[in-house]
């Protein structure tokens, strides 16, 4: 028997939780100021969960899942793609939308159950946030098929948690963009927990990057609590793609340290060693500690961010909390283009329950 081929798996990382630099830093990340920026972002998303999460607590907001602990991930892609280029999310990564210029406002509003939330004021073709696990891999097959269709330099960017590569819906969207060569970059956030599904029994496969091999493009691992690491390795993704070199999936390695959602309880299947040992690798911690140590920030600047975090979570909450509630027939009105007479006239008995 002969090899026919042989496939590797690259990891990357910068700047361990140990605050060790273990190889030469990116250009990008050599200046502080966008360092300091990505930090910002970071702090502003962790305030908004933390607001959320408040909120849904007091019985003022749905059913929430938290973003703790995978910032690094979501503000990295947030920060990395252009304005033109298409989000398709899943549920967890708030500070992508919060770093391409949704506001906060409006992510409230739609964990509060008003769909006019994800009518977003700024990207305008960003995807709603997508509950349902891996529906979005096909949808960002679609948005990268029309970018290569009318020859615009874009890219769809799908998020994605390590559970989503075990349904057959990603296997399908990688196997189509592979084969289309298309201009999608799945980024698959690896937190070691598909709700109480431990990593190792969802797949035998060493790596979940390895699933793009079989789809015929680069799948990659990176740390995902290093945003520099995320960061130089979604640069080079996107820039691939944008030049017509084809998808790739980055497996982004971080850890989800809250409840999977606010109906979850995750002390009744992870050990609490477990999260105290990737609390201690906290990528809002291993960011601040780096500028810290470098100069580039001050105990001063991180009093002034965190009130000025809250302020802004406070003010979003407090515009959600006061914006009007819309009547129980509006439930129709963000399904269809024009309603099927079925929904139509449950549209109306709702709406005018005497005029049936």
């Amino acid at each position: 028997m002969r090899c026919v081929a042989q496939f590797e798996v690259g990891y990357t990382g910068y700047l361990d939780h140990e605050l060790r630099v273990t190889g030469p830093l990116p250009e990008f990340a050599r200046e502080p100021v966008q360092l300091i920026a990505a930090y910002r972002a970071m702090a502003s998303a962790r305030a908004f969960d933390r607001k959320a999460i408040n909120l849904q607590r007091t019985g003022q907001l749905g059913t929430f899942a938290s973003c703790l602990g995978e910032e690094a991930i979501a503000v990295a892609v947030g920060l990395a793609m252009r304005p033109e280029d298409v989000l398709l999310p899943m549920y967890r990564h708030h500070g992508a939308y919060l770093s391409r210029g949704v506001r906060m406002a409006e992510l409230l509003a739609y964990w509060g159950g008003d769909e006019r939330g994800m009518d977003f004021q700024s990207v305008r073709e960003d995807f709603a946030v997508a509950v349902p696990i891996a529906t979005q891999a096909p949808h960002a097959v679609g948005v990268g098929y029309a970018f290569k269709y009318r020859k615009e330099p874009r890219v769809a960017v799908c998020l994605l948690g390590d559970g989503a590569t075990s349904k057959g819906d990603f296997y399908e969207a990688i196997n189509a963009a592979g084969v289309w060569e298309l201009p999608v970059v799945f980024v698959v956030a690896n937190n070691l927990w598909a709700i109480s599904v431990p990593r190792t029994l969802q797949s035998r496969a060493q790596t979940l990057a390895q699933k793009a091999i079989a789809a015929g493009f680069e799948g990659e691992q990176v740390d995902g609590n290093d945003y520099i690491a995320v960061r130089d390795r979604l640069d080079q993704a996107l820039q691939r793609a944008r030049s017509g070199q084809g998808p790739c999936l980055i497996e982004a390695l971080t850890y989800r340290m809250g409840d999977h959602t606010t109906a979850d309880d995750s002390r009744r299947y992870r050990d609490a060693e477990e999260v105290e040992a990737w609390q201690r690798r906290d990528p809002l911690d291993r960011l601040r500690g780096y500028l810290l140590q470098s100069g580039a920030w001050s105990e001063a600047d991180e009093e002034a961010l965190q009130v000025e975090c809250q302020e802004a979570a406070d003010q979003a909450a407090q515009l959600y909390l006061e914006r009007p509630l819309q009547p129980p027939a509006s439930m129709f009105d963000y399904l269809y283009e024009r309603l099927p007479r079925a929904y139509a006239e449950q549209r109306k008995a709702l709406a005018d329950p005497n005029d049936v």
